[in-house]
């Protein structure tokens, strides 16, 4: 079930108002379409508009859907100069919506997310967006994570040591018997070739163009960089890393359509890679490491999706192609594990 009952949203509308958020009259909602993990609602009163995201209801695995996490960087990267959507609430009581919730403030702009929507743009705007959008990575990656509040968000060590552990343990749980082999090789690459930390830094988890809100003036800006449930401290060289994996044909089978971030429109992984440090980002240290263990990353995310849509947890049209990307995201992690 994706619907939130007028029960429901009488709950969330007394959760703003404890929060000091005005609700004039009853709350609608609109399932945004897109969501690959959390579930992501437009609320409306008829005057101002919110975005709720909350866990799917059923087919959940642990620490996939942080909602809360969201709202702690959130609320910390607003005060220090990141374009984000306003933390508005936060509910973790569960009896609520049958999980924890959190409330933004709705940010107007366009997203660009499938194949269509980048073919509307033509080519001086396609290459601003993938400015600002590197330009964007880099200035999340030069916050003091410390001045900014978010001390104890996560260990600033070990990172890559830390991530190669959770994914693994998450495909004990949603990966398919008959990759387990493969997986297991490549973790093993991994496990072997595990680099020295070099930068630390605030790691989005998910960066690409359709995590993005954008307002396509000239130049285009990034009015808010979303989806933030796989944020902690970390290594900015592996956010970095994930973006350019994502622009694998693979990612359209993960989201169930062709997408604009695997678009020959846009510039190769070694192109973006460039442009990121040619904005002020870190020095990709160990960038092959990190491109090995963001496929295998993808590869594990594919899985979820296909195990919550094998639980019939899913909602909406494009989940069933997600197991088709298992594999080929998996031979790409080992492949470049094994340049290591």
């Amino acid at each position: 079930m994706a619907e939130l009952t007028t029960t429901e949203l009488d709950a969330v509308a007394q959760v703003l108002a404890d929060a000091g958020a005005e609700v004039v009259g009853p709350l609608d909602a609109t399932l945004i379409a897109g969501g690959r993990s959390n579930l992501t609602f437009r609320l409306s009163d008829g005057v101002t508009r919110w975005v709720l995201r909350t866990p799917p209801r059923a087919g959940r695995t642990p620490s996939a859907h942080d909602v809360a996490r969201e709202y702690r960087v959130t609320r910390a990267l607003g005060a220090a100069g990141v374009p984000v959507p306003a933390a508005v609430a936060l509910c973790e009581d569960e009896s609520v919506l049958g999980g924890p919730f959190t409330v933004a403030g709705f940010v107007d702009g366009v997203t660009v997310q499938t194949r269509v929507d980048l073919d509307r743009l033509d080519d001086a705007t396609v290459d601003s967006c993938v400015d600002g959008l590197v330009e964007t990575l880099a200035r999340l990656h030069a916050v003091d994570h410390v001045a900014a509040g978010l001390e104890r968000f996560g260990r600033p060590d070990g990172y890559s040591e830390r991530q190669l552990r959770r994914w693994s343990s998450q495909w004990e749980i949603v990966g398919a018997p008959a990759l387990t082999g493969l997986a297991t090789e490549t973790a093993g690459l991994l496990g072997a070739a595990l680099p020295e930390q070099r930068a630390v830094g605030i790691v989005h988890g998910d960066y690409r163009i359709d995590n993005t809100i954008l307002r396509l003036d000239a130049p285009v800006q990034v009015a808010a960089v979303v989806d933030w449930e796989l944020s902690t401290v970390g290594d900015p060289v592996a956010d970095v890393a994930l973006m350019c994996v994502y622009r694998h044909p693979a990612l359209d089978l993960v989201l169930g359509s062709p997408s604009a971030w695997t678009s020959g429109r846009l510039p190769a992984p070694t192109e973006l890679a460039a442009r990121y440090e040619a904005a002020g980002g870190v020095e990709l240290a160990a960038w092959d490491f990190h491109l090995a263990l963001g496929y295998f990353k993808l590869a594990v995310i594919a899985a979820g999706i296909d195990h919550r849509h094998r639980a019939g947890a899913t909602h909406g049209e494009g989940f069933d192609t997600a197991g088709d990307a298992v594999a080929p995201l998996l031979e790409a992690a080992r492949e470049t594990a094994r340049s290591l």
